[in-house]
């Protein structure tokens, strides 16, 4: 499948899934979609997706459910029947969410930053209730670990969006409490760089999902104003 840029990504989402034989499952899509452009096709149609079989950890799927992606795409009304597709293809899949993991796992698995963004739009959908349900947390907690990410990783991201969590500035930043003051800056600065729109679309991010970046954002300055204000230097 290739498709234009200039094609908007839910036209591309439409026609991919047109392109599916009678009685496959969702899943057979992931292997297909690893190259630009269809790999930011690739990332909505993966988030979707876990995101649906996450919708069955904590035992209450409603189709307004789909509403949820709101938090991240900016889904036009007259395509909200596309996203609404996806949603429903991925949760009646027989397929398990550890089979949907793995094969995002294989499409992304030269981009390493890309499951980190995947891994963050869940956690912020698990949150968009407003309440982070344990069965959701061990389900985001078992993806990191198909995903290849180290606890650490997921109890960073954990911690930049569920409340109380992990009250530390430095699980935010994702840096130990012993470096310096200078290794948490330039920690700070890489976290920056990697959350700009452009460094974002530049991994095959979608336009359309950059909005994960603006709660990140939030806490990761939060966080290093904390620290900041705490470690350094005074004048001499």
């Amino acid at each position: 499948m290739r498709y234009s840029r200039n094609m908007s990504i839910w036209t591309r989402i439409s026609d991919a899934l047109k392109s599916l034989a009678s009685g496959e499952g969702l899943s057979n899509l992931f292997d297909q979609l690893r190259t630009p452009p269809e790999r930011s096709i690739g990332f909505t149609i993966a988030i979707i997706g876990l995101g649906a079989k996450m919708a069955k950890a904590d035992g209450q799927v409603t189709r307004e459910e789909v509403l949820v992606f709101r938090q991240i795409f900016q889904i036009p009304p007259a395509d909200e029947g596309h996203a609404a597709k996806v949603f429903d293809l991925a949760r009646q899949d027989v397929a398990g969410y550890e089979a949907y993991a793995t094969k995002i796992a294989r499409m992304f698995r030269d981009d390493r930053q890309m499951l980190i963004d995947l891994l963050e739009g869940l956690i912020h959908i698990a949150m968009a209730d407003g309440e982070y349900h344990p069965k959701e947390d061990a389900f985001l907690a078992r993806v990191a670990e198909i995903f290849g990410l180290e606890p650490q990783v997921f109890m960073c991201l954990r911690a930049r969006h569920v409340p109380g969590m992990v009250p530390d500035p430095y699980s935010v930043l994702g840096i130990d409490q012993s470096a310096s003051y200078e290794e948490i800056r330039a920690r700070y600065r890489q976290l920056v760089k990697e959350s700009h729109p452009d460094a974002m679309i530049a991994r095959g991010l979608p336009e359309e999902a950059v909005q994960i970046a603006s709660n990140r954002m939030a806490t990761i300055n939060e966080a290093w104003e904390n620290v900041r204000a705490k470690r350094q230097p005074q004048p001499a």
